[in-house]
């Protein structure tokens, strides 16, 4: 009887300890990029652009997907376009939302952001799953 209550006691233990190994994982990927970077939903983004009319919408998609159809008040900044050097008139302090076509793209910029010092990153993905007010035409600038 006290084999299998060994027994017992070992794979709970064995249980919470890889329970909590992937927590560690997790907060130590958040912390790699200093809590920088925030994958959130469409949903959080548009709520956030309500509450905060001062965020920065980045479009890292091309210019000729840009102009078929964007976000209203969206900034063109190709994913190819961002290096290593600051992105002029972005604050490293300022709220980013990134966006693209369908995600893939949005998360490469965001991490390229991240490693620039850019400290508010928030990817909400692609315009395909955008359920709200996207507008037509070319990028003028800000």
């Amino acid at each position: 009887m006290k084999a299998l209550i060994l027994i017992v006691l070992t794979m709970a233990m064995a249980v919470l300890f890889m329970g909590c190994a992937g927590a560690a994982t997790n907060d130590t990927a958040d912390t790699m990029q200093g809590g920088a970077y925030h994958k959130i939903t469409a949903q959080e983004a548009k709520q956030m652009m309500t509450d905060n009319p001062k965020v920065v919408i980045l479009d890292v998609r091309t210019a000729g997907e840009y102009a078929e159809k964007h976000i209203p008040g969206a900034r063109l900044v190709p994913n190819e376009t961002i290096g290593n050097t600051p992105i002029e008139g972005l604050r490293t302090d300022d709220v980013i939302l990134v966006y693209c076509r369908t995600g893939h793209r949005s998360k490469q910029a965001s991490d390229k952001l991240v490693k620039m010092g850019y400290k508010n990153i928030y990817d909400f993905g692609g315009i395909t799953t955008w359920p709200y007010d996207t507008e037509p035409g070319a990028y003028e600038g800000i």
